[in-house]
């Protein structure tokens, strides 16, 4: 072979594997970059699933006393009920 035409054949191999990198790469990028900015999206209150449980979810059905006393406090109910009395 004429080493003129190896040269050229080389360098359209080495051409093509060069467009063949870069289409990779940008694909690669590209990829990344959508994945990146789905997961900083911000979150939108009930598209995300929360996972686990309360361990007894029947304690929250009946409020106790220290709990009924704190909402009343912070609802200002003591403070009416002691003006009343």
């Amino acid at each position: 072979m004429d080493p003129d035409t190896t040269k050229q054949i080389a360098y359209i191999v080495m051409a093509l594997t060069l467009l063949a990198m870069v289409w990779f790469i940008s694909q690669r990028a590209m990829k990344n970059r959508m994945s990146m900015l789905e997961s900083s999206a911000p979150k939108i209150a009930g598209d995300d699933v929360m996972e686990g449980g309360a361990r007894n979810p029947a304690q929250f059905d009946e409020p106790d006393e220290d709990a009924l006393e704190e909402m009343a406090a912070l609802l200002g109910e003591d403070d009416e009920s002691e003006d009343v009395a």
